[in-house]
């Protein structure tokens, strides 16, 4: 989850975006909407206990421009000091034209629009929230708890490990240590679909994977190698 700040004109002191506190937040850190769903609802809060805000959201694709493939209602709304509120995700004919033997990728945002200041020479901070979300086809549903991200495979490369995702589904690993041994400080990576991925590493007897899964949780994957191909582990 991203966020990103927003200053007005005309302010006289200088504060640190990254203390300042979301007023609008949302509910979780990614989102799936479901291909046999006609519409997600997404929960969102006001979180200051004195003024109301505006809650603008919209979606983006992969190459960071708006889109209508899925409708965002309402786009502007207003939320009371404390109050709660939803923004629903809806099908468009265009859903129908994504792939449907795969996940596609689009970022839902949404940003705060703070009231106005009565005070002159005041800085005003809005920020903006983004996530993944992802387009699941109905026909690549998965079963109730099936963890896909087991098919991942390794296979060992001169600078450290390529990651074989063989499933319809991006999947995000964040981080792959040895076993036993504490995280290592790799740079996230998210593969999409039935592609692959290379990240830097030294050399690991038992590789420990961690991914992200729909719900915000991090499992971890313990593989076996023979050579230098690696599969997760039955055990």
């Amino acid at each position: 989850m991203q966020k990103n700040g927003w200053l007005s004109l005309g302010c006289v002191w200088v504060l640190s975006v990254q203390m300042a506190q979301a007023a609008i937040t949302l509910d979780r850190t990614r989102a799936i909407y479901d291909g046999s769903a006609r519409s997600i609802s997404l929960n969102i809060t006001n979180e200051n206990k004195q003024q109301p805000y505006l809650a603008q959201a919209w979606l983006e694709g992969t190459t960071n421009k708006k889109t209508h493939v899925l409708m965002v209602v309402p786009p502007v709304q207003r939320l009371e000091a404390g109050g709660n509120s939803m923004v629903r995700i809806t099908a468009t004919p265009d859903t129908a034209r994504l792939p449907q033997d795969r996940e596609s990728l689009f970022y839902f945002n949404l940003r705060e629009i703070p009231p106005r200041s009565s005070e002159p020479n005041v800085m005003q901070i809005a920020l903006q929230t983004k996530i993944k979300l992802f387009y699941r086809p109905a026909a690549i549903a998965p079963e109730q708890n099936a963890v896909w991200q087991e098919q991942l495979r390794l296979t060992r490369t001169t600078a450290g490990y390529r990651i074989e995702n063989p499933t319809p589904y991006f999947i995000t690993v964040i981080d792959l240590t040895e076993k036993g041994l504490p995280a290592i400080d790799i740079q996230p990576v998210m593969i999409a679909p039935k592609s692959s991925e290379n990240v830097r590493s030294a050399v690991l007897r038992t590789p420990v994977l961690t991914y992200i899964n729909d719900y915000g949780g991090r499992p971890q994957l313990t593989f076996c190698c023979q050579g230098d191909s690696c599969q997760v582990s039955e055990s």
